[in-house]
């Protein structure tokens, strides 16, 4: 090491000294510029996919609203077409019987034809009969119009259906209409 006149480090020396010390602050400042120019980006970049996730969210929304007005507006439409072959055998049964020709037994076959379309229209809709004859009464699906006094069934059954009752998927839309047994005096 050169020492100068008065015993101090040379000058070339003591800036190389210096150099560290002040380089260090430099590149510790550069350090944290990066380090904030990548939390800027990180955050831009979580912005702009916040923004996305909240205009996806709004597009579902408003995609399920216009699905659920749809449905408002056009879900009886499977029930309408499957109804329209019963009105045209109606039509068909009404014309047949202003003839002049109509006889009784074909109106009846008439009749019994169109029950079963409108029968097999109401099954595919998911409508079902409920007839309990036997069953034990059932307030939740079962109206019970009379209590009559029976021997041969068990009190509290049903004994005969006056109007049956209907489901939809399951759900009581009609209960049937039924006389109870009850025990004999």
């Amino acid at each position: 090491m050169g020492m100068g006149e008065n015993g101090e480090p040379s000058g070339a020396e003591s800036a190389g000294a210096a150099a560290p010390q002040a380089a260090s602050p430099l590149a510790e400042l550069e350090r944290l510029q990066q380090a904030l120019t990548e939390a800027e980006e990180r955050a831009r970049s979580h912005r702009e996919q916040y923004l996305r996730a909240v205009a996806e969210l709004d597009n579902v929304r408003k995609r399920a609203q216009r699905d659920i007005e749809a449905a408002n507006r056009y879900g009886l439409e499977k029930f309408a077409a499957e109804l329209l072959p019963v009105r045209d055998s109606l039509e068909l049964a009404v014309q047949s019987a202003d003839s002049r020709e109509a006889d009784p037994r074909s109106l009846k076959q008439g009749q019994q034809a169109t029950l079963q379309l409108l029968a097999k229209a109401l099954e595919r809709l998911g409508v079902t009969p409920i007839n309990p004859v036997g069953e034990p009464f059932d307030p939740t699906r079962h109206e019970a119009m009379l209590a009559q006094e029976s021997a041969a069934a068990k009190p509290n059954t049903v004994l005969q259906v006056v109007q049956p009752g209907y489901e939809l998927n399951g759900r009581v839309i009609r209960p049937a209409r039924v006389i109870v047994a009850k025990a004999p005096a």
